[in-house]
């Protein structure tokens, strides 16, 4: 195998997604009905014949229980890295979305550059996180990689790998990643050719199981 299969997947529903809160780098556990997501995705990665060499999780409880879910069906080992967990919320992290606005009000206009709620990760800085984190799989021999993480991360590791920069404003593309969708795309080291092969791909899930209203950033 000579190019990189690298599949970004969105952990299940978490307690904190249910009950509408900001989560960030705040642990929360699957609910029943994002465990119910895994095992719809389970189901249709067996009658697919999907196949996976390596799993990279992110070591937040969602995330690390929807890839444990993953393997010990499939048999993929899961390695955990820390660069796949979700953005530092800062000041609104563990906070419910409709109380944000009295503890960080969000302001009218923010730089790439600037922390996110005071104290928190900036697009900028999630996206050199996203861009170091992809680098050091590229640094792995060529094979069919697993990443189970985050909206917030996953949104701009696809901007990675698109080529597109943080904007002004939170101005600019966004990717979609609904609970256990996944992108798919290919790297051919040889020719630096990013080929996509999907985008927020839900098609095991009923629509009761997702909320397409829902914010990426959890």
């Amino acid at each position: 195998m000579n190019f990189y299969t690298l599949t970004f997947l969105r952990h299940a529903e978490s307690s904190g997604n249910a009950e509408g809160y900001y989560q960030g780098q705040k642990d929360y556990p699957l609910t029943k009905r994002g465990i119910n997501q895994v095992r719809r995705l389970i189901s249709r990665w067996q009658s697919d014949g999907t196949r996976i060499d390596q799993i990279i999780s992110s070591p937040l409880t969602r995330s690390k229980d929807t890839a444990e879910m993953i393997s010990q069906v499939f048999g993929w080992p899961v390695e955990v890295d820390p660069l796949w967990r979700e953005r530092d919320m800062g000041l609104l992290t563990g906070v419910k979305r409709q109380e944000s606005e009295a503890v960080y009000p969000k302001p009218k206009f923010f730089t790439p550059y600037e922390n996110m709620a005071g104290t928190g990760e900036g697009n900028w800085a999630l996206y050199l996180r996203a861009g170091k984190a992809i680098h050091n799989i590229l640094k792995r021999p060529p094979a069919r990689y697993l990443i189970v993480s985050h909206g917030g991360i996953l949104n701009q590791a696809l901007h990675v790998v698109f080529g597109m920069t943080p904007q002004a404003g939170g101005q600019g593309v966004h990717f979609r990643f609904v609970h256990t969708a996944f992108s798919t795309v290919y790297y051919d080291p040889s020719q630096h050719k990013w080929v996509v092969w999907g985008l927020n791909d839900f098609t095991h899930l009923a629509v009761r199981d997702f909320n397409l209203d829902e914010e990426e950033e959890s």
